[in-house]
């Protein structure tokens, strides 16, 4: 197994003896725990349109994060300075806004490690491309979507990288540091016939370097499967509406379990019971063909993680059991106040947020159907293979969403593409209603971005093939 490449306090420009002094500050006889966490993050991007570069841009950050809990309540103070002075400031804020007197305690001698493992041993230098590279592989890809059809009118392409250095020290004496590589190249393609405009998005991306998309041919397929999206919306009846079966392709519509079902069993929202899952711990809440997992620890994917933001191991998570509830996914906070183990899903946008408990990589299980077997099943549906937009209210679990592909389904064979189709439901209800689960578990291409409470993290999601036995398809015919 790969070791972590080691991520040191003095790349931060500051000592062990710094890093005592400001704990010793903020861990003070109300606090429980606190934390700081330092961050310096190398970020570029590049777009093109209409066969031009539109945007071209690299940024430096680099802080800490100063926390301290109390119970409850949490004190919290950034600094983008890395002095030993700001980093005392911040200290005393935090302790400060977390209600605690000022006098500090001892702080226990600090112990170095690594994280156990390297789910994305990629060289930082060999991630670095030069600009031209980049925008060389966007013409590439211009010229392939248009190439793939004349009715292809206007290319949109974006390449974007960051390495993220983090080292996280504790009051209970961990130093532990990590280096975290993050790229994602997205391609949309225009079609136009006869006033008919539609659009087509396709990308994919990870904890991965230039070479996987360049030397793997992947751009190549990101910019036909675009093209092939706008080109097939083209040709798109309206959708029907009304309560039917509805068929999710594996894959990428594992974000309708995200939204709809990930977010309500994150503990914070069940903490404070606004969850629709609250208080269902061991009760059933799917049907028994379902697990549900949250797991960090795949290689290479968007959502892994060495290490969560906090410093913990990531972990494999089982949600949903054969339709019981087994876990939430926690932090420090949520995991001390509930009783609960740490998952390791503390995490945070940058070092000027708050971790909370968030997903990593969420996902459905395999079970034991074919995917032509349970499209066969449905004698009039829907298929829904790609979803654009959704929203969820999580204190009942109603979900919308948007899919950007969706077929027919009649008689048991796919037919004609559709337009406009939304379904909605309700999380804890639509789990109930999945009577059949293929055996063709597909993560998504890695392109997930997850908001909560004004933070995004990147994050992935999975799916087999299954079939909701009913579920309401808002369309425009009846």
């Amino acid at each position: 197994m790969l070791t972590p490449r080691v991520v040191e306090l003095d790349q931060f420009g500051l000592s062990e003896r710094d890093i005592r002094s400001a704990l010793g500050k903020v861990k003070v006889r109300d606090v429980d725990y606190a934390d700081l966490y330092f961050e310096s993050c190398v970020s570029e991007s590049v777009s093109m349109e209409e066969g031009i570069v539109k945007r071209a841009v690299k940024n430096l950050s680099q802080g800490v994060g100063v926390r301290a809990t109390a119970g409850e309540k949490t004190g919290f103070a950034y600094s983008d300075e890395l002095t030993k002075r700001d980093l005392d400031i911040a200290a005393d804020a935090a302790r400060y806004i977390a209600g605690s007197p000022q006098g500090g305690l001892p702080v226990p001698a600090t112990h170095r490690e690594r994280p156990a493992r390297d789910l994305y041993p990629i060289d930082a230098a060999v991630a670095e491309v030069a600009t031209s590279e980049r925008v060389a592989l966007l013409n590439l890809i211009d010229a392939e979507a248009r190439r793939y059809d004349p009715r292809i009118k206007n290319v949109m392409a974006s390449f974007n990288h960051e390495c993220k250095r983090i080292v996280v020290a504790t009051t209970e004496g961990l130093v532990v540091g990590d280096l975290q590589p993050l790229s994602r190249l997205q391609v949309t393609c225009i079609a136009e016939e006869g006033g008919n405009r539609q659009v087509g998005t396709f990308g994919g991306g990870g904890r991965v370097g230039f070479d996987f998309y360049r030397d793997q041919g992947q751009y190549l397929r990101y910019a036909r499967e675009a093209a092939r999206q706008a080109i097939l919306n083209l040709s798109a009846v309206e959708a029907p509406a009304g309560v039917m079966p509805v068929v999710l392709a594996g894959g990428w519509p594992g974000i309708l379990l995200h939204e709809a079902i990930g977010h309500g069993l994150e503990a914070d929202f069940n903490r404070r019971k606004t969850s629709a899952f609250s208080h269902l711990m061991g009760k059933r809440v799917a049907s028994d063909v379902c697990t549900i997992v949250d797991d960090g620890t795949l290689p290479s994917r968007r959502g892994s993680l060495n290490m969560d933001d906090e410093g913990t191991a990531t972990s494999r998570t089982v949600l949903i059991e054969r339709g019981i509830l087994r876990g939430y996914l926690t932090d420090r906070l949520n995991a001390r106040l509930m009783g609960l183990p740490l998952t390791g899903n503390g995490r945070r946008e940058s070092f000027q947020s708050v971790p909370l408990p968030r997903m990593t990589n969420t996902f459905m299980l395999a079970g034991e159907s074919d995917p032509q077997d349970i499209l066969r099943s449905v004698k009039r549906g829907l298929y829904a293979v790609s979803f654009g937009g959704g929203q969820v209210d999580i204190t009942n679990g109603k979900f919308v969403f948007s899919a950007s592909e969706a077929y027919l389904i009649e008689e048991g064979v796919v037919t004609r593409p559709v337009k406009g189709a939304t379904l909605i439901g309700s999380g804890p209800d639509i789990l109930t209603k999945v009577s059949m689960v293929g055996h063709d578990l597909k993560l998504d291409e890695g392109i997930g971005t997850c908001g909560k409470d004004g933070q995004s993290v990147p994050v992935g999601v999975g799916l087999p093939t299954i079939r909701i036995d009913e579920i309401t398809v808002g369309g425009t015919k009846g």
